[in-house]
């Protein structure tokens, strides 16, 4: 597997590691506006374990393509990470196979701290209908990036997935391959006054089958809905949210977490 860093004006690399079942790139320099991390000599279908930068936490992720890019984020589509995020002359990225155990055991399947906007083959994956403004600081992906400070909005850490005011709003959470699901845990954004609070939604399932949810008045507090039951899943979404009367207009979600392990109905996985 190999780790290139390159801007895509001329493609010269900057910096540059291999290995055959881990790559570590620790390099000196400055990123710059275009520069991406390209991930190559992959085998699809298979766990790895990433690090894109040493501000963020590794990520388990199930790819499926022979390479990755991820997109270095610059100015306003930076907002949403750490503001210590590729910055400075010195840098950490790696990647390596994952460990069986970290494969198969009961875990938050839906966090990803390295899920992109536009981000392809790299599960889980997660993606919506709105996005307000089309703004970093409240894309689909904060969803899922493992930051749950509900209360403010706006830039890092108080990210979140916002909605735009639109009534028929839907995220979806693509894990790309077939898990077995028991608990989901909803934090919504609790920056009060300025936010409203959704009263109820649904949880829908690749199978199928909905699930009614009612959701808590002004809390700041994980709402966890247990014996949820579902084997062999490759995505849920959660939609029908119903905001409260209140004056705000402003309800959004700042974190989703999906309990449960790879589905026994897949030898291969």
């Amino acid at each position: 597997m190999k780790i290139s860093i390159y801007n895509t004006w001329d493609h010269v690399n900057k910096a540059f590691a291999e290995g055959e079942k881990r790559a570590v790139l620790a390099w000196d320099g400055e990123y710059r506006i275009n520069d991406i991390i390209e991930f190559s000599e992959l085998t699809p279908g298979r766990f790895y374990v990433v690090r894109v930068d040493a501000t963020m936490d590794e990520a388990l992720v199930y790819i499926t393509k022979e390479s990755v890019l991820y997109t270095v984020p610059f100015y306003e589509k930076k907002t949403s990470y750490n503001p210590l995020s590729f910055f400075g002359n010195r840098h950490y990225v790696s990647i390596r196979f994952a460990e069986d155990h970290e494969i198969s055991c009961y875990r938050n399947l839906s966090r990803n701290s390295f899920d992109q906007h536009d981000v392809d083959g790299v599960y889980p994956h997660s993606s919506a209908n709105v996005e307000t403004r089309g703004e970093a600081v409240f894309a689909a992906r904060n969803a899922i990036d493992g930051f749950v400070a509900t209360r403010g909005h706006g830039e890092w850490p108080y990210e979140s997935w916002g909605i735009n005011r639109q009534d028929d709003a839907k995220i979806t959470i693509d894990f790309g391959r077939k898990v077995d699901v028991d608990k989901i845990y909803i934090y919504t954004r609790a920056d009060f006054p300025h936010d409203n609070w959704w009263v109820s939604g649904t949880l829908s399932f690749s199978d199928g089958s909905r699930l009614k949810i009612a959701l808590e008045k002004k809390t700041d507090e994980p709402q966890i809905f247990e014996n949820i039951d579902r084997k062999g899943i490759t995505w849920l979404s959660l939609d029908e949210l119903i905001k409260a009367d209140d004056p705000s207009p402003f309800p959004a979600l700042t974190q989703i977490e999906v309990y449960g392990t790879q589905s026994r109905l897949r030898a291969d996985l």
